[in-house]
């Protein structure tokens, strides 16, 4: 993985192809490539690092109009050239993109270099070249069967060999005039424009040339030509694909004024809130309306329980969301990590509600847990931010969380909206069971605030550079947080790790006497998540244990509160319900791990070895 992009047709290929890749570079890689077919032979550039390198290297001139690009993101074998896609058959003819994972990559392997194929790569993905090619040639006997000559026919061949995911494009020197592509488990959209079509793993790189989309399901093979495109199904079957319109959801794709996007993103949270918030919550009957779930108030009154599923930062917010349901709701909710979800076998309740939470909409594990529930006759809906995406259209109906384009590989404002929309959901289940009219006015008025009072830290963010010194050069940094803070902490130390790489260790501080006390030393920063509700004083406790060990203590905390005046460093947060601190608490760990990155020239927007949209396993 990480980003394809194709086209043919009547323009020159290059510049769209380019100009794809960048518009993908959010999603994180570490090389890029791309094949056109030009004067009957293909013509193949790929280089490691950025795309503005394998841009200087192809000539912006070059007259041909079908081609095939990638941006990799590593899985088998290091970063280098020859691992860099596209990958080529044995004799050049044929040349493949590839997002997924070969399972079966072993005996396959094995089985071709007996046959005398030799590979010039160590990724799985080249395996696909070598196969179509096979097939495309009748080498392979009666598993090639009628495919012959025939594009389609031999990447449907080949695929049957296969075991994993994948989202494919494969261009045929033969046949300048097509693009074969084909889909399992990793998302691709064809676009069609006026005499000529495109092909993209994101429909971000398509909406400078077309509107008008089809979305590729899993199990289908696709023949696109600048006229538009034929589906089949794996047997062969036609398929017919809706023709969708999108919008352009994602506007402007640099940083603007603004040094980085991260900073940019942190500072458009109060903006995305209210998005979120819009059209949602009824100041007046003091409850919500979320349509996409299409949930009446009979449904709600049967949830059993609530299931929340996501990853990394995801994850975090879904810890929030479990929380705010079982505090107002009093309905059982569990926030799981959606990678061990599946391969622990659940056992699904009928009668419980599953979200499923992305940001990308694009996430593997995520969309494996998807399909898990379903499989087992439950009930999942969507949390996520891209319209179309593959765990949009998997679960069918969901939330949007309206947070715009979040480009920088480490997610803020994102986190942000997942926990707003969880909160409008809670309103809308807790209106029904638990809450009064006048306590759901309350609880709206307070959540409609949130967006004035994040913009009004983010105006005045307290000594986070302070903070930044002790941390910069430290061993390790303890993030310490009570119920709905302990996952803010966990957030708070998976942004600096990302993007700063310091090694970071996020506890319940009531767990911290549990094992990590044994880490502190003199010095060593600790950073307390400490809002003004139900456990400060057990929270405050904690954090005098820390400092008795001669740690350095920071606590983020709600101004006006005594506890700052306990601590080495005092960073204050506006005061708001503390159902609603972690949109608050969250800001000054954003930034911290930010102005720590810069500090340590840290490529802020694509740390290393980080995706946007994880979408392997």
């Amino acid at each position: 993985m990480c980003g394809i992009v194709a086209t043919v047709g009547r323009g020159p290929a290059v510049p769209v192809l380019i100009d794809g890749l960048r518009r993908l570079e959010y999603r994180g890689y570490d090389s890029s490539g791309l094949a056109v077919v030009y004067g009957g032979q293909l013509r193949l550039h790929r280089r490691v690092g950025r795309v503005r390198e394998l841009a200087a290297q192809v000539p912006a001139d070059l007259p041909a109009a079908v081609g095939i690009a990638h941006t990799r993101w590593a899985t088998h074998g290091e970063v280098t050239e020859a691992n860099a896609h596209p990958h080529l058959d044995a004799a050049g003819r044929i040349a493949i993109v590839h997002n997924g994972i070969i399972e079966n990559m072993g005996p396959l392997k094995a089985r071709l270099q007996a046959a005398g194929v030799v590979f010039r790569s160590d990724t799985d993905s080249e395996l696909i070249a070598h196969l179509v090619s096979r097939c495309y040639a009748g080498e392979d006997g009666g598993i090639a069967g009628d495919s012959v000559g025939d594009p389609v026919a031999a990447v449907r061949a080949a695929l049957r060999m296969i075991r994993g995911t994948w989202g494919i494009a494969v261009l045929f020197a033969d046949h300048p005039e097509l693009i074969v592509a084909a889909r399992n488990g990793s998302p691709l959209v064809v676009g069609l424009g006026d005499g000529q079509s495109f092909l993209a793993s994101d429909p971000q790189a398509l909406v400078a040339y077309t509107r008008r989309v089809v979305f590729l399901d899993d199990g289908e093979v696709a023949r696109i030509d600048a006229q538009g495109v034929q589906t089949f199904r794996q047997d062969g079957g036609a398929v017919d694909n809706a023709v969708e319109t999108i919008e352009d959801v994602w506007g402007e794709t640099d940083s603007g004024a603004w040094p980085h996007r991260m900073l940019k993103e942190i500072h458009e949270q109060p903006e995305a809130l209210e998005r979120c918030l819009s059209g949602r919550v009824v100041p007046e009957d003091g409850t919500a309306r979320l349509g996409g779930l299409d949930l009446s108030a009979r449904d709600l009154a049967r949830l059993s329980r609530v299931g929340l599923l996501g990853c990394g930062t995801a994850y975090h917010a879904c810890q929030v969301g479990a929380q705010l349901v079982e505090q107002l709701a009093r309905v059982p909710a569990k926030a799981e990590i959606a990678s061990e979800f599946r391969n622990r076998n659940p056992v699904i309740d009928p009668d419980a509600l599953f979200f499923a939470v992305s940001q990308s909409g694009e996430t593997a594990d995520t969309l494996g847990a998807v399909r898990e529930i379903h499989l087992k006759g439950g009930t999942v809906v969507g949390a996520v931010n891209v319209v179309g995406s593959s765990i949009a259209r998997a679960c069918g109906r969901g939330v949007y969380i309206h947070s715009g384009p979040e480009l920088a590989v480490a997610s803020t404002k994102a986190f942000s909206n997942m926990v707003a929309a969880l909160a409008v959901f809670t309103l809308m289940l807790a209106r029904q069971r638990t809450l009064s009219h006048h306590e759901g006015r309350r609880y709206v008025e307070q959540l409609r605030a949130v967006p004035d009072l994040v913009a009004r830290y983010l105006d005045a963010p307290g000594p986070i550079d302070a903070l930044v010194d002790w941390v910069q050069q430290a061993r390790m940094v303890l993030f310490l947080g009570r119920g709905l803070s302990a996952p803010v902490a966990a957030e708070g130390a998976l942004k600096l790790m990302e993007v700063a790489y310091i090694p970071c260790i996020a506890y319940p501080a009531g767990e911290m006497k549990h094992g990590p006390i044994a880490l502190l030393e003199p010095g060593a920063p600790v950073i307390v998540v400490a809002p003004r509700d139900e456990v400060q004083d057990k929270t405050l406790s904690n954090l005098q244990e820390c400092r008795a060990r001669g740690a350095r203590v920071a606590v983020i905390h709600t101004e006006g509160d005594a506890i700052g005046e306990l601590a080495d460093l005092s960073i204050p947060v506006p005061a708001t319900s503390p159902l609603f601190s972690p949109l608050l608490t969250v800001l000054p760990l954003q930034l911290l791990a930010y102005r720590t990155a810069l500090a340590l020239g840290r490529d802020v927007d694509r740390p290393r070895n980080l995706a946007k949209s994880v979408t392997v396993e």
